[in-house]
Formats: C-alpha cells, structure tokens, sequence
C-alpha cells in the first residue's frame, strides 16, 4: 500500500476496533498498521478522548490488555431494548424451514406448512408473526384455515427486491405438485 494511498491511522483503527468482540492489543494494531506501537497508542488515546468529549454512544476503553469499542453506559437500557425485543434475534432451524416453506408456497396455510414439513408448526408461525416475517393473507377457500404469506421486511431482511430473487429450489428436489399429491 502507498504512503499517500494509506487512510488516516485514527479511520485504520476505528476500522479494525468495529469488527472485534475481543480487546485488541496496540502491538496488534501497530502490526496491521504498519505504524510504531507508541503513535498507535497515541491516536487511540485521542480517540478515547474524542469520543468522550462528543457525547457519542460508545466509547474506547482500553481493557484487558488491549482496546475495545463498548456502548456508553448511558445508552445501555436503548441498546438491551433493541436487542432483547426478539427483533434481532436469530431464528431457529425449524423457523427458517417453515418460513422457507411460506416463502416458496404462499399464500399457503399453516396445516400445509405442517404436511410439507411433517411436524406442528403452530409456535414457529406465532413467533414468525410476531417477528414480522408473515403475515395474515386470508382465508383458505377450500378448507377455511388462514393463508400466509411473506412481508416486505422478510425481503429487506434476506436482501431481496421481490420474491422472484428467491433462489430456484435444487434441481434435485421434487417438484411442488409431487409433493401435493404425496399429502
């Protein structure tokens, strides 16, 4: 990399800290840098300063032996709201099937989700439902149960513009109207 090419060593390490769950030693830093150890700790005292006197929700603190980004305490409660809500939350193996399932058969209705996965879905839809990721899409008119279907944040969340980004089902797998008729 050229000298004149080379970022700021303050954007370097903020770059680097962003990425880390773990405290990272200013000779680490250095190394990666490619700058000497003292104006690594330097710069890093600075933006420990500079975060804590622009009021940001986060700080640099060094701990552990090494330098770590962490929330500012006064916004912990916000942080630990947005986290705990279940918004963000990973799903389980058995919801990304069943929303696999709603993706690629809806509208459908919870007793087809169940055949085409052979287990009870009716816990795995709640919690669908309360992430957002379903929705109601009405009735069935042949058996009268509520159809589902996908919700534009289940697009934003997977990166897609509209249903037909799904990727295609494995050329291998039966297909749909098989899988009908076996239920």
């Amino acid at each position: 990399m050229t000298e004149e090419a080379a970022p700021a060593l303050e954007a370097v390490l903020e770059a680097i800290l962003l990425v880390t769950d773990e405290p990272v030693p200013a000779t680490v830093l250095a190394q990666v840098s490619e700058r000497p150890t003292a104006e690594v700790e330097a710069a890093l005292e600075s933006l420990a300063a500079d975060y804590a006197s622009a009021g940001r929700g986060f700080e640099l603190r060094r701990v552990a032996g090494g330098w770590r980004l962490y929330t500012h305490p006064d916004c912990a409660a916000y942080v630990e709201r947005f986290v705990l809500d279940g918004q963000q939350a990973r799903l389980t193996q058995a919801a990304l099937e069943t929303l696999a399932v709603v993706a690629y058969r809806q509208p459908v209705t919870r007793a087809r989700v169940s055949a085409v996965r052979g287990v009870n879905v009716d816990g795995v839809i709640r919690t669908l439902l309360a992430r957002g990721l379903i929705a109601d899409a009405g009735q069935d008119p042949e058996s009268a149960g509520t159809l589902y279907r996908t919700t534009p944040l289940f697009l934003e969340r997977l990166g897609l513009q509209s249903l037909d980004d799904l990727p295609a089902l494995a050329p291998l797998l039966p297909e749909l109207s098989e899988l009908d008729d076996a239920h």
